[in-house]
């Protein structure tokens, strides 16, 4: 069984701006809608931007993705910056 997080090989200039805010976002472990009040989007569009994330980093569900958050925040935030990005 493969483990996407552990591969460590996750591209995340796929993502758009929104997307990267929210995955930054998931690592603080916030359900959904208290992330859409912080951002001010629906909860029905961080659920959208989650599966795009979900999709995009070819991993498993929400909970991977917030640890890849967390575990490569500091990675996404250079990446961020780098392209001119803003992060959150």
């Amino acid at each position: 069984m493969r483990s996407a997080i552990a591969e460590g090989q996750h591209d995340f200039t796929t993502l758009t701006d929104r997307e990267v805010e929210v995955l930054l976002l998931l690592a603080s472990g916030e359900q959904n809608r208290r992330l859409a009040r912080r951002l001010g989007i629906a909860e029905r569009t961080v659920r959208a931007h989650t599966a795009n994330i979900v999709r995009k980093l070819d991993l498993r569900s929400r909970f991977e993705a917030a640890i890849v958050s967390h575990v490569y925040a500091e990675d996404i935030r250079n990446l961020c910056s780098a392209g001119g990005r803003v992060a959150a």
